[in-house]
């Protein structure tokens, strides 16, 4: 779906076709073998794992704006892997807390295809005229639609 460029609509419907009835396979053989491995089997630690988040495994099913791996955040955040040897010296545990949240908005620039600098400028020239319950606006994966139309 992805070389396929389909739109969230286009996977939601995608999914319900084709991953739902897999899933729905699924949790019913999880929840019918439930019992017949012992909990300390490798088999029974897997169901005891799985069927307490099964709604949050299988969410993916209904909402195609979410993906099914975390494998396009892994590949977006590598490169500060490197980094986190270095975040003790930040200075402070608050430091290292904005660290993080920039290089969390910087990822998130990135997979909404955003520039950073204009973002972040933007975001530093419009942040004080919002009011709290609009700042969802700025954050990178609403920042286009919100760009040239704040809602205020």
């Amino acid at each position: 779906m992805r070389e396929q460029e389909l739109d969230w609509e286009q996977r939601t419907a995608e999914r319900g076709k084709h991953a739902r009835p897999v899933l729905d396979r699924l949790e019913k053989w999880l929840k019918e073998n439930q019992y017949r491995y012992r909990p300390q089997s490798s088999m029974g630690k897997a169901i005891d794992y799985t069927l307490p988040r099964w709604a949050g495994l299988s969410a993916y099913e209904l909402h195609g704006q979410m993906e099914i791996d975390n494998n396009l955040i892994e590949n977006a955040v590598r490169p500060l892997a490197n980094g986190m040897k270095h975040y003790p010296f930040a200075g402070s545990h608050q430091a290292a807390e904005m660290t993080a949240a920039m290089y969390s908005f910087k990822a998130s620039c990135k997979k909404n295809t955003i520039n950073e600098f204009e973002w972040l400028k933007d975001v530093f020239e419009r942040i004080q005229s919002l009011k709290q319950k609009d700042l969802h606006q700025l954050l990178p994966s609403n920042w286009k639609k919100y760009r040239d139309n704040p809602i205020s």
